[in-house]
Formats: structure tokens, sequence, C-alpha cells
């Protein structure tokens, strides 16, 4: 998967340092404030129904995406949802590297790998009902909004992109 130096690889532990490095970082707090990824567990454990991905830019890592099939992912967090969908998790680990484009061709690569697989219809993801940026960036990449729903303690967006 290339896009102009742009590559998704599967996260390892090895990356754990730097997940939790981006933990720490105000826009990343901001966009995800509550959840602690667990990542020393997470990153040793690999389900079928979910994929973590490094985004490496000339071989640095510049951001994470994780994509899960939320009909078979196990806390049932999407609640009661149809097989055959797939949702994505995504964020650019440094400030500096926002608004350069990079965003968009990790969400790029990671909507190709999901309609890689024939069976998936929709594509879900769930940025904080107070993320104006992230909504327009969705909706640039032509997922339209489907409802507002609290996720825990957070009110978010629900968008959807169909195949």
């Amino acid at each position: 998967m290339n896009n102009h130096g742009l590559i998704l690889r599967q996260a390892l532990p090895s990356d754990l340092s730097i997940l939790e490095y981006w933990d720490q970082q105000k826009h990343v707090i901001d966009a995800d404030p509550d959840d602690d990824w667990e990542w020393e567990k997470e990153l040793a454990f690999n389900p079928t129904w979910r994929s973590q991905l490094m985004a490496e830019l000339n071989g640095e890592p510049i951001g994470f995406i994780q994509i899960i099939d939320p009909f078979e992912e196990e806390t049932h967090y999407w609640g009661d949802v149809a097989p055959d969908l797939r949702a994505i998790d995504i964020w650019i680990g440094e400030e500096k590297n926002l608004g350069k484009g990079y965003g968009t061709q990790m969400m790029q690569l990671a909507i190709e790998k999901c309609f890689s697989d024939p069976k998936v219809t929709k594509i879900l993801i769930d940025p904080l009902a107070s993320n104006t940026k992230a909504h327009r960036f969705y909706e640039r990449l032509g997922f339209e909004f489907v409802e507002e729903r609290k996720f825990d303690e957070d009110d978010c967006f629900v968008y959807a992109l169909k195949r």
C-alpha cells in the first residue's frame, strides 16, 4: 500500500513507547479524552476482528489506525449493528504533522483496506460531536452524517461511508 511514501503496516509491541507518547499529546487527548488504550496488552492481542496499523511516512511512524468489525468486536462498543461493517479510529501522533494531508492519505488507505473485502458494505466513524474539524474531514472523504449518539460519556457524531 503505497501513497507517496506513506504506508500502513501492522502495529507491533515494539511500537509501544511511541503510542504511549502520542497518547499524551494535547491534540490526541482532545480527540479522545477518556480512552486508555492499554497498549501493552492490546499490541500483543491480535483478534481476527481487528487490525491495528501504524502509518509510516518514509519509514517514520506518524500515525495510527485501528479498523474493527463492530459486529464481532468483543466489547460491543457500537451496540447492535449489522454484520459486514467496519469502524475506523485514526490519529496523527505529532501536532506538526496535522494539516499536511497525511490523515487523508491514511484514511484513503484504510478505506481501500476495508473495501478490499467484498462483503463489507459500510464503514463507521464516531468523532466527538464537538470536533467540527473532524466532521469536515470525514465529509470531504464522502462520509455522511447518520446520527448523534452517546458512547460511554462522550457525545459523538456517527458517520458512515457506503461502498
